[in-house]
């Protein structure tokens, strides 16, 4: 069982969406994304597989939670700098998490 320790191991942040490219290179459809998480953490990338649910279009401008301390994955050409987080819809396909309200870049979870 996790313990809140374990939790608070875990830097959950909310950054803003600032470009969504498509990647073909990957193996499952996906967006190379650019998030700012503020002046703290900076600008990152990410890889999503948000293709089902998400236009390029209108993922710019939108908040989303990330982790930001895991290591950096290598997607095929792609460096991955955090983990952009989401939920499964009925099929498995990713929802992504938003704040519903603006809220200042860099924020952690808690």
């Amino acid at each position: 069982m996790a313990t809140i320790d374990d939790f608070q191991k875990l830097d959950i942040r909310v950054g803003r969406i600032l470009s969504a490219d498509d990647f073909p290179e990957a193996k499952k459809p996906a967006f190379k994304l650019v998030i700012d998480f503020g002046s703290e953490i900076g600008t990152k990338k990410s890889s999503a597989q948000i293709t089902k649910h998400y236009k390029k279009e209108e993922l710019v401008g939108k908040l989303v939670l990330a982790v930001v301390n895991f290591p950096s994955r290598q997607i095929g050409p792609f460096l991955s700098e955090v983990l952009t987080l989401g939920v499964p819809d009925e099929e498995g396909a990713v929802v992504l998490i938003e704040p519903t309200q603006e809220v200042p870049l860099g924020g952690r979870l808690f």
